[in-house]
């Protein structure tokens, strides 16, 4: 049986932290699916599809992954995509209790699924999604810490806002 992993987050960009535990992941199974999350309530400075242009760009040179984008329950999601596993990285002890509480859920949901936790690199700890976002609006040097592509829309986006 072919060893699947879900890897989902809403990546409003994604970044070197978020590619770190993709490539570390797809070491360990068969297939990492990257899956962007539809999630209305949040406020994403970037669209859905602007989002999975960023991920493929970035991912470009991965051939055990698959991109997608989903709403609803991650684990009926998984169920869906034939996956055996959710794949999610830690970077700060302050993740640690949502993430067992998202952990402990899913398990209670759906026992055939897994969750996989990977500690985030070290060069990664202090890197998210939101600081970078905000070190990119005022014109913060991000090299480094987002692929290439990211660094050239974010700075796009933020000329565009004025």
């Amino acid at each position: 049986m072919e060893k699947i992993a879900i890897y989902p987050g809403s990546f409003d960009p994604v970044t070197n932290g978020h590619i770190d535990i993709i490539k570390r992941g797809c070491r360990l199974f068969d297939k990492v699916i990257v899956a962007v999350l539809m999630n209305s309530q949040k406020n994403h400075l970037f669209s859905m599809e602007e989002r999975l242009y960023m991920l493929k760009k970035s991912l470009r040179d991965m051939p055990n992954i698959e991109l997608d984008s989903f709403g609803g329950l991650l684990v009926d999601y998984a169920e869906k995509k034939n996956a055996n596993a959710v794949l999610r990285g830690m970077r700060v002890l302050s993740d640690f209790d949502y993430e067992f509480q998202m952990a402990l859920m899913n398990r209670k949901l759906n026992r055939n699924i897994q969750t996989v936790f990977l500690m985030s690199g070290l060069k990664w700890i202090f890197t998210s999604s939101s600081i970078i976002k905000e070190a990119a609006r005022f014109g913060g040097d991000i090299n480094n810490m987002v692929p290439a592509i990211v660094e050239e829309k974010l700075k796009e986006k933020f000329r565009a806002m004025g």
